[in-house]
C-alpha cells in the first residue's frame, strides 16, 4: 500500500504544512528551478537523521507522513536493519535459487487494514486486503501469485458479516489471478478491536529483467498517473456519514497487475524495459506523499502541473467543504509511473487501452533541482512547494 516495508494506519487527521513559494513561470509550459534559500532551507531539514519526538505513540504515527516516517525510520529501521528493509520501498525483492542455476528473483510484501467502515461504496475491507497487496507486489514489477490472509476479530462480530468478506476476498483473487494459501485467524474480547482488522501478505515472481525502485527517477522523465485521484478517501468520508452529500461516488479499489504487465510488455517491444524507473500505488497519504517520497529516494525535483491533475467534481466538492487537498487524499486503484521520456507517450497510449488507466495523463516531469523537493505550477502561474503532511487528513482509510 504506501511506502516503506512498514506500513501502520492513522485514525485522526493531522496538518498540511505546504510552502508557498512566488516565481514568475509560463504556464502553459514546463519551467526550470533556481535554487533559493527557501528551498535550501527546506532540502537540508527534510535530510536531517529522522528521530523519535514523541513519548508514546499517536495515532499520527500511522498517517503516512512525516510522522510515520520519523517512526519508520529511527525506530524500526534502526533496530530490523539489513539491506533489503534499508531500500524502504513496499515489497523486498530478492533472488532465490540454487547457486549453480539460474536464480529467480522474488518481491514480497504485508500490509494490514482497518478501514471504516468495513463495507462502503465500490469495495470493503477484504477487496481492499486483497487489491492492496496485489498492487505492493506489482509495482515492482512482478505477477503477484499467492497470498496469506490474517484475522483479528471482535468478539461478538456477525458471522453474516465475515461470510461477505470472506466472500468478496475470494471474488477479488479470483480477479487478480492469485491464490489465498495460508491464514491465521485471532479472536479479541468485545473492545479488544473494532469488529475486524486483516492482514495481507504476499509474494510474485519477476520475469522480466526490469528494475524498478523509488530510487531510479531521473531528470527529464515524465510522470504518469493513471487515473482520477482522491476517489477512495472521499467514498470513505461520505460513508461514514460525515458529508450529507448524494453521490454515486465509489471507491477506486482495483489490481493493477494486469496493467503492470502490459505496461512491462510495452517497454520490453519497444526494447526499452529500462525506461520504466519507478512505479507506486499512491495509497494513505496520496499523490503528494508517494512523489514526495520517490523525490527524497532518486535525489531529484518532481513538478507537477495543477492544472494537469484529473479530480472528479464530486471529490473537489467534497475536499472544499472540509478544507482538504485532493493530492493528499487516498487512492487504492491507481497507479503513478515515473519513466523516461522517450517511452512516455507509447506507455501513456497503452494505458488508456486498459479500463484502469482510462483517465490516465502526464501530470509532470522530473528536474535535477532543487533535489528531494515536489513543487506544482498553480494555475495562477506561481509554484508551490508540495510536502509531505505532518498527520493525516483522513483517518482510517485502508
Amino acid at each position: 500500500m504506501t511506502s516503506h516495508a512498514f506500513k501502520m494506519q492513522s485514525m485522526i487527521p493531522g496538518v498540511n504544512d505546504e510552502l508557498e513559494v512566488e516565481k514568475e513561470p509560463n504556464a502553459s509550459e514546463t519551467t526550470d528551478f533556481t535554487p533559493s534559500p527557501l528551498f535550501e532551507r527546506v532540502e537540508r531539514a527534510r535530510r536531517r537523521k529522522h528521530k523519535i519526538r514523541e513519548t508514546h505513540i499517536t495515532l499520527a504515527h500511522g498517517s503516512g507522513g512525516k510522522t510515520m516516517h520519523e517512526l519508520i525510520e529511527a525506530l524500526f529501521l534502526d533496530y530490523f536493519r539489513n539491506p533489503l528493509l534499508e531500500q524502504l520501498e513496499d515489497q523486498a525483492v530478492f533472488e532465490v535459487g540454487h547457486p549453480e542455476g539460474a536464480a529467480s528473483r522474488l518481491a514480497f510484501t504485508t500490509d494490514s487494514y482497518v478501514v471504516d467502515p468495513i463495507f462502503f461504496p465500490g469495495g470493503d475491507i477484504g477487496k481492499l486486503a486483497i487489491n492492496g497487496t496485489v498492487n505492493d507486489l506489482a509495482v515492482s514489477g512482478a505477477r503477484p501469485l499467492y497470498l496469506s490472509a490474517g484475522f483479528i476479530l471482535e468478539e461478538g462480530f456477525p458471522i453474516a458479516d465475515l461470510k461477505r468478506i470472506v466472500e468478496s476476498m475470494r471474488d477479488a483473487a479470483r480477479v487478480a489471478g492469485v491464490e489465498i494459501v495460508t491464514g491465521d485467524t485471532k479472536i479479541v474480547q468485545q473492545g479488544g478491536a473494532d469488529k475486524v482488522f486483516i492482514n495481507t501478505a504476499g509474494i510474485g515472481l519477476i520475469e522480466k529483467p526490469v528494475r524498478i525502485s523509488s530510487a531510479a527517477a531521473r531528470p527529464g522523465d515524465k510522470v504518469i498517473l493513471s487515473g482520477t485521484i482522491g476517489d477512495h478517501g472521499t467514498t470513505i468520508m461520505i460513508a461514514r456519514g460525515e458529508l450529507e452529500l448524494e453521490t454515486e461516488l465509489a471507491s477506486d479499489s482495483a489490481p493493477l497487475n494486469l496493467l503492470v504487465q502490459e505496461m512491462v510488455e510495452t517497454a520490453h517491444e519497444l526494447n526499452a524495459l529500462n525506461g520504466i524507473h519507478c512505479l507506486r500505488d499512491p495509497t494513505r497519504g496520496g499523490v503528494a506523499t508517494t512523489l514526495n517520497e520517490i523525490a527524497l529516494s532518486s535525489e531529484v525535483c518532481i513538478e507537477i502541473r495543477e492544472d494537469l491533475l484529473p479530480v472528479r467534481e464530486e471529490v473537489k466538492g467534497a475536499c472544499e467543504i472540509l478544507g482538504l487537498d485532493p493530492l493528499y487524499v487516498a487512492n487504492e486503484g491507481k497507479l503513478v509511473a515515473i519513466v523516461s521520456a522517450e517511452i512516455a507517450e507509447p506507455l501513456l497510449e497503452k494505458i488508456r487501452k486498459n479500463a484502469a488507466g482510462e483517465s490516465a495523463c502526464i501530470i509532470g516531469e522530473v528536474k535535477a533541482v532543487p533535489q528531494g523537493i515536489v513543487a506544482m505550477v498553480t494555475g495562477f502561474g506561481g509554484t508551490r512547494i508540495v510536502d509531505m503532511l505532518a498527520g493525516e487528513q483522513l483517518p482510517r482509510i485502508c
